[in-house]
Formats: structure tokens, C-alpha cells, sequence
């Protein structure tokens, strides 16, 4: 994206701290507490994993780029900033957001093209009228300003990838790591450049060999991160001239090191980010898409009687 991050509306007006983004849904609360109490959902986090899969399904059918998700997905959190998701049919609203983030990121797709596979992944939520996408894509709209650009740490992690020497393993699992970010309020919360720095420091120090995403396996992402301390770990050991064992970091590692320290990157905000990576990792072992689904569409179908009455 050829704008600004640094003069964006992205910084000035949608990146919150955690006391703002949890006063804003406790407020959305506020508005229905009926809602709330007969209606609630799973982990927010586990929400986010069902919405990136069914992102995910549609995305493939389409044959979109990975950037254009990174942008649905962002628009779907932005949104439900603004609207309590007990109150939509997360499916249109997913829907919307990959057409709208599509036009967005110059990878447009037809708007039948778009309800017709959607259709297809979801009969039982989406209908045949391509209105309905059309009046929710104004709403999306209209909730989010017409603040529609979006900066990803992709093109943070593309610019550094030569400059800290980092090979391609490494910039596939740091690319990784930033696809699993969307599954957290992360995008809400801190600059694009200072994810694609967690996203190489995790990459770098631990290897694509020991790691297992998401958990499957004894030396998962999330177990090797707390073994070492989590990036700070990582950190202070590298700083302090070597790891546990007094092995002097690899010069390339050391690289990276010198250049986290005369960069003006926000350590600690790169520390909270990991821990926030792992968290989601940790909660993940307890998803069930199967739960998600089945308590969308008990939402759904009370929201829609509701509306009968």
C-alpha cells in the first residue's frame, strides 16, 4: 500500500489500548444484556479461528491472495468494534468483508461470483440476493468511516528479509506467525511493523525444525516460547552474549540483535505481542469449530425469529 502508516486513519483512528478496546465492548454489553445472557459465545479468540477458516474456504474458491484475507479479516474486527456480533449473520458480514477487501487490495471480484460461492460453503445464511450483500457492504462501510485502507506487517517483513539476512524458512514462518495474528485483537492494538518484528525474532530463534504450530506436538510454538522465556528470554540471553549454556549467538542472530537495539522498535510492545501469540496458541488446543458453528446458528435462528415478532 503505497500510503502512509505513520499519517494513516489506521494509526489515528483504529489502533486502541487495551482499556479502550475492552471499555468498547463492555459498552456494546451495556446496550443488550438480554442478548448477552441467552446468547454466549465462545472465546473470542475461538470465534476469530472459525471466522479465518471460513475466510479461508471462501478465499480458496476464489483462488484470492493472502493479503486480501489479511484485510476481510481486519475488517470484520473493526466492525464488530461497532456492532455487538449477536446482532449480524456473521457469515453475510464475513462474506462482505472478503468482497469489499478484495476491491480494496485490486483483486476484485464479481459480486454474484462472491454470493454464489458463499452460497455454496453456507446455504443455510446466505440467499441468492446479491441485495443483501450490497446493503451489508454500505453498512461495513458506514461503520468503519470510509477508513478502508489497510497496512499489514507483510511488507515490513519483505523490506527487512534482506537487510537481516533472513533466509526463506525464515520468512515462511514469520509469515505465518503474521496470518496467526489476525486471530487476535493484535491488528487492534499495535503498529504493523512492530508485528513483523515479533513475527522474525520468533522465526529466527526458533527454527522451523523444533516448531509445530498451533500446538500439535510436544515442541509447539507456544511450549518453546515459554521454555526459553518467550522472546524476552530470547532476548536477554542474546544480550547478554549468549544463550544458557554461554554459546555465543550466531553472528547473523547478533545482527538482528544490534539492529533491535539502534532501531527505535518498541521492545516491550514486541515482548507483549509474543505473549499474546502464545496465549492464542495455548487457547487454541480447546477449539472446536463444531462448537462455534453450531452456537452461530442457534444465534442466527433467535436473531431472525426475533425479528419476526
Amino acid at each position: 500500500m503505497a500510503a502512509n502508516y505513520w499519517t494513516s486513519t489506521q494509526r489515528r483512528h483504529w489502533l486502541f489500548t487495551r482499556e479502550r478496546l475492552a471499555e468498547i465492548r463492555e459498552n456494546l454489553k451495556e446496550k443488550d444484556k438480554l442478548a448477552h445472557q441467552q446468547f454466549p459465545l465462545p472465546d473470542l479468540r475461538h470465534l476469530n479461528i472459525f471466522f479465518n477458516q471460513q475466510l479461508t474456504k471462501l478465499g480458496k474458491r476464489m483462488s484470492t491472495r493472502q493479503q486480501a484475507l489479511a484485510t476481510a479479516q481486519v475488517y470484520i474486527k473493526r466492525y464488530y468494534t461497532k456492532v455487538d456480533v449477536r446482532q449480524t449473520n456473521p457469515y453475510l458480514v464475513l462474506t462482505t468483508a472478503f468482497y469489499l477487501a478484495c476491491k480494496m487490495e485490486e483483486c476484485p471480484q464479481h459480486i454474484r461470483f462472491v454470493v454464489s460461492e458463499a452460497r455454496g460453503l453456507w446455504p443455510d445464511f446466505i440467499t441468492n440476493e446479491v441485495s443483501k450483500l450490497g446493503e451489508c457492504e454500505f453498512a461495513l462501510i458506514s461503520e468503519m468511516n470510509s477508513q478502508l485502507i489497510v497496512h499489514h506487517p507483510y511488507r515490513t517483513l519483505t523490506e527487512l528479509q534482506p537487510e537481516l539476512g533472513l533466509t526463506s524458512d525464515e520468512v515462511a514462518l514469520a509469515w505465518s506467525v503474521i496470518n496467526d495474528h489476525y486471530l487476535t485483537d493484535l491488528p487492534l492494538l499495535y503498529p504493523p511493523h512492530v508485528i513483523a518484528v515479533m513475527a522474525i525474532l520468533i522465526a529466527v530463534v526458533f527454527k522451523p525444525s523444533q516448531t509445530n504450530f498451533h500446538g500439535s506436538g510436544p515442541l509447539s510454538l507456544a511450549g518453546a516460547l515459554r521454555e526459553s522465556g518467550g522472546v524476552a528470554g530470547a532476548l536477554a540471553a542474546l544480550g547478554g552474549g549468549g544463550d544458557k549454556n554461554g554459546t555465543a549467538p550466531a553472528p547473523r542472530i547478533q545482527k538482528i540483535v544490534n539492529w533491535l537495539a539502534e532501531s527505535e522498535v518498541d521492545i516491550k510492545a514486541v515482548i507483549e505481542c509474543t505473549q499474546e501469540l502464545v496465549s492464542l496458541y495455548e487457547v487454541w488446543e480447546q477449539y472446536s469449530e463444531k462448537q462455534c458453528k453450531d452456537v452461530i446458528a442457534r444465534m442466527k435462528y433467535e436473531h431472525d425469529n426475533m425479528r419476526e415478532r
